[in-house]
This record gives C-alpha cells, structure tokens and sequence, in this order.
C-alpha cells in the first residue's frame, strides 16, 4: 500500500509540474523584470548597502533587521537544495538542468523583488495584534476579504511545503553513507529513527524560541556555512582547473540537446532545472515574503531589494558551484548514487577522506538551519489559518514530522514536497501579477527619492 502511494505520489508530482507551472513561474518572473524595467537588476549596488545596515532604523515597525530578514530567508533557501537538490537536478536532467536552474534564477530575482516588496507594503495583523507579512496577508490586504479562501488555501499549501521531511531526509543518508557505513556500522530503520531522533531534538532545542532567536541563530550559521562550504568547493573546482571551461559547455550542450540523459527530451530537463530552482530559492513560492514581511522597514521597497539577493547568492553561486564539483569531477556518470550521497562522492574523489567529512560538517550546518528557520513560516501560517492560540501545535508537529522524514524514500519526498510548492506557487504569482502596479508606483517613489539624497550627498 506505502508503495503505492508513494506512486501516486510522483505521478502526481510530474503531473502538476507540467507546462502551466512553467508559464506561471517563468512567465511571470518575466513579466516582473519588463514591467519593472529591470529596476531589480539595476540596483543590486544599493541593494547590498542596504544589506549592511546603513538604513536599519530600530524604531521602525517590524521584528528583524534587513540582514536577519534576509538571512532567515537564506538559511529556508542556501540549503539541502544547494547540496543534494543539485545533484538531484544532476541526476533527473543531466547538467543541462543546471542552465534552466539559471534562467530560473535570473527571473526569480525580479519575483523576489515583487513578493517581497508587497509583504512589506501591505503587512496585516494576526488575531493577537501583531504585525506579519506574506501572501496570505498581502492576498487579503491587497486583494480584499473575498480573497480569503485563496490566502487560507496557500497557508495550508505552505505548511506542506516547509516540513522538514526532505532536510531530515538528506541530512539521515549523510550520516548513514558517510558516516555509519564506512566505519562498518550495519544501517538500518533503527540508525536511521536514532538519527531523526538526535535531529528532531536539537531542532525542537531551536525552534520553541520563536522568531528572534531562529533570526539570531540563522544571522550566525548562514555566513559561516556559506564560508566553508564556499572555501572548500573552490578548492575542488580550481584542483582541477583545467576541466571548468569543458563542464560549462557540458551544462550548455545540454541543456538545448539532452543528449546527457532523458533520450534529448529538452522539455523534460527545462522541467527539472524550473523544478530544482524552485526547490533551491523558492522564488515565487511565499516562503520568503513570510520572513521579510517581518523586517523592521516602512520601505517596502527597500525590503524587497533586500530580498532579491536571495536567488543570485542561493542558485547562481552556490548552486553553480555544487554543480561544477559534481560534473568535474565526473562523479555523476560514474556513480548510480543521488541526493547528498553522489555530492559527497565528488567531496572524496577531489579531497580523499577529508573531503566527505568536510561535507558532513556542512551538510549539519546547511539542513539544521533550514529546520530552524522553516518552523517560522509554518506558525505564521498555521496562525492565519487557525489563530495565534494555536500556531505554536506547527513547532510540535514539525519536529515529529522529522522522524517520517528520516525513514522515508527520497523520490517520494520530493515528490511530494514539489506538490506543495507548486500548490503554492499559483496563488502567490497570481495575486503578485494583480498588485504589481502597486509596487511599480512605490518603486518610482523610491528611486526618485534615492537619486535626490545622492545628489544632494554629492
């Protein structure tokens, strides 16, 4: 029976992740970067120095400053998806599903840009009078009260979506492969529940603090996973120097030819780049705009110029570089592994011993603080849907639901967490499209503004 739905699943999951997901997500991050006139791209200067703290302002309403925003939001994205989901990418499309992850990116940052911008400018209070952000509140601020059911259906969605059973899932097999196996230990469902066990309760440690500690926590381990991670994988990449320029054309030629993997089906590997993408920086998705919709601003605008970082530093560095480790060092032809277990293989084929344990150490650091930031979105969620009184049940609920995680099958989780995203990829991206124009007029306010104070510094 499990394995039947765990059929259903998947078939479910490529299903929905057809041609109008793709139009949706891709269409209208394209939409957002003309109708802006690529205003998101022409600022990332600014965007950066907002990131530094110049314009913070602690008497302004919100929960996090610009950085903790961004670095709660980072810590849900730069994470497994970087990791494993790029070997997954790897695995189902070849290298050419790395390109389409790019595009993917590129458009997200303008979709960023939107969603996160609304979160700000039309942030709602829940039933104890605290102020949140997100699409289910910029749905029903922005759009009205008949829109309700909507942001209801995109809560529910997001509780789904941000549930830590792909995280414990990976973060299980890189203990079990890495660790356990190599040193003669017989894995099993009892090493994997004792490993979701020791999970579930450092993240149930972390999470019960709420918001300000997860933003502390996160302002810590995000730069300092991104570090390691970063030092060691420009190691391998530069070991073996050589083999950048051919491993570049590699994801090229395939990702117009598929002739790596799928019998050419182009349309397919466009799917699993969008669909990995997705996964990786969820532009598009609400994850985000739920955590910068908290940030202490009365400029939605800045906000989201904050947020459309998340994308270039989550798929279009780190991914590529994940990318480039697995295809020069040819692991993903020579091995039948997928997940975090072939990334650690090309760890060990660049840095003997070491490197897999190097990965470990990150691995801990990329999947606990995804967990610690994730739980975040689903209180706010549960909190709209069912009321403050109860949003807290979703911190219990999320730390049981690691144990399923740690003993379930790979694919079927992400089938299934696909479901989800793209469940709440429809509402999010619709109701953006309706409010651009209230975005694109707070944007021109903005700028105009920003050009007089530079004159004027001059």
């Amino acid at each position: 029976m499990f394995e039947s739905l765990g059929e259903l699943i998947i078939k479910t999951s490529d299903l929905i992740w057809g041609a109008p997901i793709l139009i949706l997500l891709l269409g209208g991050g394209f939409y957002f970067l003309i109708y802006s006139r690529l205003a998101p791209l022409r600022y990332i200067g600014h965007a950066i120095l907002i990131l530094t703290g110049k314009y913070d302002d602690p008497n302004e309403e919100g929960q996090l400053r610009h950085y903790q925003a961004l670095s709660t939001a980072l810590a849900g994205t730069v994470g497994m998806g970087n990791v494993s989901g790029v070997a997954v990418a790897i695995t189902m499309g070849g290298p050419g599903a790395i390109f389409w992850m790019w595009v993917s990116a590129l458009l997200g940052v303008s979709t960023k840009f939107f969603t996160c911008s609304l979160a700000v400018m039309f942030r709602g209070k829940d039933d104890a009078g605290e102020i949140q952000g997100g699409p289910m509140y910029y749905i029903t601020e922005g759009l009205g009260k008949s829109w309700k059911p909507v942001a209801v259906f995109f809560a529910i969605m997001a509780m789904i979506g941000v549930s830590p059973l792909f995280q414990a899932n990976q973060l299980t097999q890189m203990v079990r492969d890495v660790i356990l196996v190599p040193n003669n230990i017989q894995a099993s469902f009892q090493t994997n529940i004792i490993t979701g066990i020791v999970i579930a309760i450092l993240v149930g440690l972390v999470v019960i603090g709420g918001i300000k500690r997860i933003g502390k926590v996160t302002g810590r381990l995000v730069p300092t996973m991104v570090v390691v991670y970063t030092v060691t994988v420009l190691y391998i990449i530069f070991s073996n120097a050589s083999q950048i320029i051919p491993a570049f054309q590699t994801i090229l030629h395939d990702a117009f030819t598929g002739d790596a993997v799928l019998g050419g089906a182009l349309g397919a590997i466009i799917i699993t780049g969008v669909r990995r993408a997705a996964f990786s920086n969820e532009a598009g998705l609400g994850t985000a705009p739920m955590a910068h919709g908290a940030a202490k601003t009365n400029e939605p605008i800045r906000e989201g110029l904050v947020a459309m970082l998340g994308p270039i530093i989550d798929t279009i560095i780190v991914c590529t570089m994940t990318a480039l480790a697995i295809i020069i060092t040819n692991t993903w032809q020579t091995s039948s592994a997928d997940g975090i277990t072939l990334t650690a293989q090309a760890f060990d084929s660049a840095i003997p011993f070491y490197g897999k344990y190097i990965l470990a150490t990150c691995v801990i650091f990329f999947s606990m603080s995804t967990m610690f930031a994730f739980p975040y979105y689903g209180v706010k969620c549960l909190g709209f849907v069912a009321g403050t009184k109860y949003q807290n049940i979703y911190n219990y609920a999320f730390v049981v639901v690691i144990l399923l995680g740690a003993v379930s099958n790979l694919r079927v989780i992400i089938g299934f967490i696909d479901i989800a995203f793209a469940l709440m990829a429809f509402p999010t991206v619709i109701a953006t499209i309706l409010l651009s124009p209230h975005v694109k007029r707070a944007a021109k306010d903005y700028f105009a503004r920003l050009k007089i104070e530079r004159m004027e510094q001059r």
